[in-house]
């Protein structure tokens, strides 16, 4: 069964891009640690760090398209549950510092020693295991997507207000995760990892495998948003999205299709963070700020909403358009810049960069297939129809 929904849910477009991700995901790894230091095809450490910071954010823009772009559910409030999953693994690394910290406390990471607490909260029990760790990942941004959805979706929010709802939800998060007896570091929030499963973090070598399990991730999470659209519950969220009435007047459950969805979206950006935390080096509550989760609907919104290839192409373009613009003369502006360019995506390109793409192309693919059947016809010797007078 698994198969032929994987198969079904294959078309050329979607196996042109894991193509595509399999090929950077394993050549540039490859790249970093076998050719010489200095070759013009070399890819260095830093930049195998801030490209698997560019995958980990696709995985949170597929994240938030399966859900705006396939339910019509608009998050601003995505990024809470990308930095849940982050501090998750972040509590993971902090427990393997163990001696090695400035302190040489064993049991408490060096921020504890500094605020003086006298032993280990008992919410980072079992965060030394990093299968613990990995499940945390999926459990803790799951169940408060699940509450939160539960909540709100049986109460019938929808629209601006759930938009609204969601940026709230963020922020309460932190400006929790903000005071320093919260137990998360405060605002310096969680850093100076060492190693993960035995290895240095900042090896060469852990670097390339963390960007390739990142390609893998935002393969399989790609798969797994496939699977699920072009199902019999992906038409369910499209009629959901189009016509919510309707749907529960024809005996849908629609808050259960929500609730579903919303809380798979919230995994996936669960995983993403984690992901990224290892490669940046940090988690701090600056991830939870409501602007990344803005900033991450208007990666989808470049890119195409409700397309999944377009979202992970417009985080990527719009991430590099960030490296590039701040780190310049240019950087005090480049809000400003996001902006116009949201502006501008909406006016020009409704549909973003992909969903324009199609919609240019498959006209044009149509006509090339009628002309082609007509001219095998005329081959055939059988003439064209012609219309009455």
């Amino acid at each position: 069964m698994t198969p032929h929904i994987l198969t079904r849910s294959l078309d050329r477009s979607a196996t042109v891009f894991l193509l595509v991700v399999a090929t950077v995901g394993i050549l540039l790894p490859l790249s970093n640690l076998l050719l010489p230091a200095g070759s013009m095809f070399q890819v260095p450490t830093y930049l195998m760090a801030l490209f698997g910071k560019y995958v980990c954010y696709a995985i949170l823009a597929l994240s938030i398209d399966l859900i705006w772009g396939y339910c019509g559910i608009l998050s601003l409030g995505h990024g809470a549950f990308f930095a849940l999953g982050g501090y998750a693994m972040g509590m993971y690394l902090m427990r393997q510092i163990g001696p090695r910290g400035v302190y040489g406390n064993p049991v408490l990471p060096d921020f504890m020693v500094f605020l003086n607490y006298k032993e280990l909260p008992w919410y980072w029990f079992g965060f030394d295991h990093f299968w613990f760790a990995a499940l945390m990942v999926l459990v803790v941004p799951g169940l408060l997507a699940f509450g939160f959805g539960w909540l709100t979706f049986r109460s019938r929010v929808s629209g601006v207000y759930l938009s609204i709802i969601t940026q709230a939800m963020t922020y309460a998060l932190l400006l929790a995760f903000f005071r320093n007896d919260f137990g998360f570091g405060g605002n310096n929030g969680l850093t100076d990892f060492k190693d993960i499963l035995g290895f240095n973090v900042q090896a060469d070598g852990t670097r390339a495998a963390l960007f390739a399990l990142s390609c893998l991730a935002l393969m399989l999470g790609f798969l797994m948003c496939r699977a699920v659209v072009t199902s019999k519950l992906g038409k369910v969220l499209i009629a959901i999205r189009d016509a919510e009435s309707r749907s529960r007047f024809l005996g849908y459950r629609v808050e259960s299709y929500k609730l579903f969805v919303f809380t798979l979206s919230a995994c996936m950006a669960g995983v993403a963070g984690a992901l990224y935390v290892p490669q940046v080096g940090i988690i701090n509550p600056g991830e939870f700020a409501p602007a990344n989760s803005i900033e991450a609907v208007i990666w989808v919104a470049v890119g195409g909403r409700g397309t999944l290839i377009g979202a992970a192409l417009g985080a990527v373009v719009v991430n590099y358009a960030k490296t590039v613009f701040t780190s310049g003369a240019l950087a005090p502006y480049w809000l400003f810049m996001l902006g116009a360019l949201f502006i501008l995506v909406t006016l020009l390109l409704p549909k973003g960069i992909i969903g324009t793409f199609n919609a240019w192309w498959e006209p044009w693919k149509q006509q090339r297939i009628t002309a082609n059947a007509e001219s095998v016809a005329e081959e055939d010797g059988v003439s064209k129809p012609h219309l009455a007078e």
